[in-house]
């Protein structure tokens, strides 16, 4: 059976949760053969309801802590807490459960515009993203391998800077440092929040390869789970352009592994920062 990983379309439209009541919401899943619930996928959802809680503003930051893991073939239900509305600020509680037993527990924070001093880390110089081969190339003598997945479609046309897990196996040392630009394959509907919850997904489901590359391995060869994930949002992304994905694994220890992220526009402007711990070993 050949490899086919969700469309565009079907990642946006699940992103959309369904809204029973002020404060309860269903979220329906990106299924898959294993049933695995995708965590960058469910922390989207779970960003999406909260925002739904706290309209006119946007999120600045989330984060978001794993307890379980769920059946895809399922709805998830998600409730929100509104713990907090300030002059600039909205804070919610998410919970995610399944069987009523929790599956993921977040807080989101919102603001309104605020104007103020800006600063920023400079972007390290790349490629330009159109010089750089599409992962499918990369990757092609490996066309064989698990059911063609390193070269199938995807919803994100993705090029690596660095080199990518599965050909960074073949290199002496690891390194703990992947750069990759990315851009959706279809068009994108300019909505900061869904945005926002698109970057939650995306970081969700490459910024762990940074640690997974040290341990030798790709994420589908080594049992690995997502522990924790937190982002902040410092502006919002534009999906008509590519964006550069900066990712390293500074530590890995315990069983787990630290990945971080820092995501700029061609421009060279900040727009997210994401941080994710991976546990290793038995489930």
């Amino acid at each position: 059976m050949t490899y086919r990983p969700p469309s565009l379309a079907d990642v946006i439209a699940t992103l959309q949760v369904e809204q029973i009541d002020d404060d309860r919401f269903v979220a329906n899943q990106l299924d898959n053969p294993s049933h695995h619930i995708v965590g960058g996928h469910i922390a989207g959802q779970a960003l999406m309801a909260a925002g739904r809680t706290a309209p006119g503003r946007t999120p600045h930051s989330v984060h978001v802590y794993y307890l379980r893991a769920g059946d895809a073939s399922r709805p998830v239900e998600i409730r929100v807490d509104k713990a907090r509305d300030g002059g600039t600020l909205s804070t919610r509680l998410i919970t995610a459960l399944q069987d009523g037993e929790i599956l993921l527990e977040a807080l989101a924070s919102f603001t309104v515009p605020v104007d103020g001093f800006a600063y920023q880390e400079e972007m390290t110089d790349v490629p330009a993203p159109e010089t750089l081969p599409p992962v499918q190339e990369q990757l092609a003598r490996f066309a064989d391998e698990f059911d063609g997945r390193w070269i199938a479609p995807q919803a994100f046309d993705f090029r690596y800077v660095d080199a990518p897990p599965r050909a960074a196996l073949e290199a002496e040392a690891p390194s703990p440092r992947i750069r990759l630009c990315w851009r959706p394959t279809e068009s994108v509907p300019d909505d900061p929040a869904l945005g926002s919850c698109l970057l939650t997904y995306i970081t969700g489901t490459v910024m762990l390869e940074t640690a997974v590359v040290m341990r030798r391995a790709t994420p589908q060869t080594i049992f690995n789970a997502l522990i924790d994930h937190a982002l902040w949002f410092h502006r919002p992304v534009d999906f008509n352009d590519w964006v550069l994905s900066d990712q390293s694994s500074p530590s890995g220890v315990g069983g787990r592994g630290l990945a971080t992220g820092t995501i700029y526009n061609r421009a060279g402007q900040l727009v997210c920062i994401a941080t994710q711990e991976l546990y290793f070993g038995r489930n």
